[in-house]
């Protein structure tokens, strides 16, 4: 998988640098590795890391998730939100009970408020 992965991202990476019209020699100086580096990543050679992907999405202005787009094997959890909001629940309310008396009324009245200018919308 990694290396069909390496390979799919490689692509990715260089439809989206064409289509904004940039080199291999302008997206390495912006992420700071020499042009055949980039050339590496473009042909699937060299694995892209976890911070590089990050530089890449930045300077490119796209979504990380655009170089998982489309890999068969990438599966985004849109059918599984539930156990992810189950999760994001429980971190709220983890964090909401260990706030003082203040700080609790604090963002209640936000929501309040927020409430009230929905209803103006």
């Amino acid at each position: 998988m990694e290396e069909n992965f390496n390979i799919h991202l490689g692509k990715k990476l260089r439809m989206r640098r064409l289509s904004l019209g940039l080199t291999q020699t302008k997206v390495a100086q912006a992420i700071n590795v020499t042009f055949q580096q980039i050339q590496k990543y473009e042909k699937g050679t060299n694995g892209v890391s976890s911070n590089r992907l990050m530089q890449l999405s930045n300077f490119l202005k796209i979504p990380i998730t655009y170089f998982f787009e489309d890999f068969k094997e990438f599966n985004d959890n849109k059918a599984d939100n539930n156990s992810v909001d189950d999760l994001n629940f429980s971190f709220l309310s983890k964090t909401f009970s260990s706030l003082s008396r203040n700080q609790k009324e604090k963002i209640l009245q936000v929501l309040r408020n927020s409430e009230k200018l929905e209803k103006v919308i």
